[in-house]
């Protein structure tokens, strides 16, 4: 429609209360969780945009999906389905339901990881990384250069670097079990991967005779960015476009609880019999029996109805514009982020905003708790902290220092929204005299999650 204002394709039919609080409670709150704003209680938070990781509305008719779910333990028809609507956008052969994405990632590399093994990405997130990690292997990213230039507008910055990945398959040849790409591109900044890449990418693969997999969390967003920039794409529909990348993989790991609208969620994806009958035996030792695999029926059902709505043009037209409509704000008004702006979040460039603190000081940290403390929005530290730690104990500065604020999906309005953009103005003012924090505790793995930190004198 030829106006301005981005109205949403959705009616509001329930509602929760927000908590207001004022700036003293939540310094309290923050010292509390020992400046680590996982520690928060939600309840002391006022716009959670942490992370969209189940965390959006569901719709009308996924509730009503739920009242349809069936609870039997083995052979439900629930299941069948949720793998009638996963396999109608991407057809591998063996769907193995999880109860979230990390659970895949784990029974995947339990299968496929081990010592002297690489799995290369274009950047592998957080629990992704871990797994590999876990099972002792190496986890490699190989992300195209101007994925790792926050002010670059290359349309497709998630973009996987083929040459790069071509010599690394040729100089680990045997040592790598499958390779992997993320569409799209979290850890840098929510950029998507082009289908044109993804082509080349699979052939590379495909040459070297190593299965490639799909980190997919966010297609359904991927997908419209390639129609929207990639030429050739604007007139298809976005299903068949996923369909496409689907076709070029071998397999997929998924958090359902992104872009398939479920609160808990996700499944294992391949076409390997032998592979996939080993991670079956794997899920039912840790999740389930492969027709549930650690999900309710109900959630299943809900799953089934999400795939369905998240490939409307509608929808997706409004997601992708209105977390536009936060990063062109704060870009307007001189606050550095990641561009072009991502689909699920909008990502503050703490290294550039705070150039006083030192990457091993995390400014993306101390950005992210004077977010909280001067407005009560939760975002994310996604940089030093999330990623500095090394596989030997060691630590060294991340690629970027980066605040991810996360829009859960059919949450928030315009108003929440331009909240955010005040609040983030109010902290930009104050950006010189903020400092840097030091880690007190801190556990072996994934540290972001449960670090304790305090602020640098």
């Amino acid at each position: 429609m030829p106006f301005r204002t981005i109205i949403e394709p959705f009616r509001i039919q329930s509602v929760a209360p927000l908590r207001m609080t004022t700036p003293a409670q939540r310094h309290e709150a923050v010292v509390a969780a020992g400046y680590n704003l996982f520690g928060l209680h939600a309840l002391d938070v006022m716009i959670d945009l942490l992370t969209d990781s189940g965390t959006g509305a569901m719709s009308r008719d996924q509730w009503a999906a739920i009242q349809h779910g069936d609870e039997s333990y083995a052979g439900s028809p629930s299941y069948d389905i949720f793998r009638e609507a996963v396999q109608n956008l991407f057809p591998f052969k063996h769907v193995i339901p999880t109860h979230q994405g990390r659970a895949a990632e784990k029974i995947l590399f339990t299968a496929l990881g081990g010592k002297g093994k690489a799995v290369p990405n274009n950047t592998h997130f957080d629990t992704t990384r871990a797994n590999i990690e876990y099972s002792g292997a190496q986890a490699v990213d190989l992300v195209i250069a101007e994925g790792r230039d926050p002010a670059n507008l290359h349309p497709f910055k998630g973009n996987m670097d083929v040459a790069a990945l071509d010599a690394f398959l040729s100089s680990h040849s045997g040592q790598v079990p499958v390779a992997f790409i993320t569409i799209t591109n979290n850890s840098g900044g929510g950029q998507p991967v082009s289908l044109e890449n993804l082509r080349q990418t699979s052939a590379v693969c495909r040459r070297h005779g190593v299965p490639l997999f799909l980190d997919a969390c966010r297609f359904a967003e991927n997908a419209w960015f390639i129609r929207e920039r990639e030429p050739g794409q604007q007139d298809r529909e976005v299903a068949d476009i996923v369909r496409e990348m689907a076709s070029l993989a071998d397999g997929m790991t998924m958090s359902a609880k992104k872009d398939p609208m479920g609160n808990i969620g996700g499944w294992l994806a391949l076409n390997d019999d032998a592979l996939a009958e080993q991670c079956r035996n794997l899920l039912i030792l840790t999740e389930g029996f492969p027709t549930y695999g650690g999900l309710a029926g109900r959630d299943l059902e809900a799953l089934a109805q999400g795939l369905r709505e998240v490939v409307d043009h509608d929808y997706l037209r409004y997601r992708i514009r209105s977390t536009a409509y936060l990063g062109d704000a704060l870009a307007k008004a001189g606050i550095p982020v990641v561009q072009p702006i991502g689909g699920h979040a909008v990502y503050l460039d703490a290294r550039a905003l705070l150039p006083h603190i030192a990457p091993l000081q995390y400014p993306g940290q101390a950005l992210a708790v004077a977010l909280y403390e001067s407005g009560g929005v939760r975002g994310c530290e996604i940089g030093t902290v999330m990623f500095g730690r090394q596989a030997d104990g060691s630590e060294k500065a991340a690629t970027l220092d980066l605040v991810r604020l996360a829009i859960p999906r059919r949450t928030y309005t315009q108003s929440h929204i331009d909240y955010v953009i005040e609040v983030c103005e109010e902290v930009a003012r104050k950006a010189k005299a903020l400092r840097g924090y030091r880690i007190v505790a801190e556990p072996a793995q994934l540290r972001h999650f449960t670090a304790r930190f305090a602020p640098l004198a």
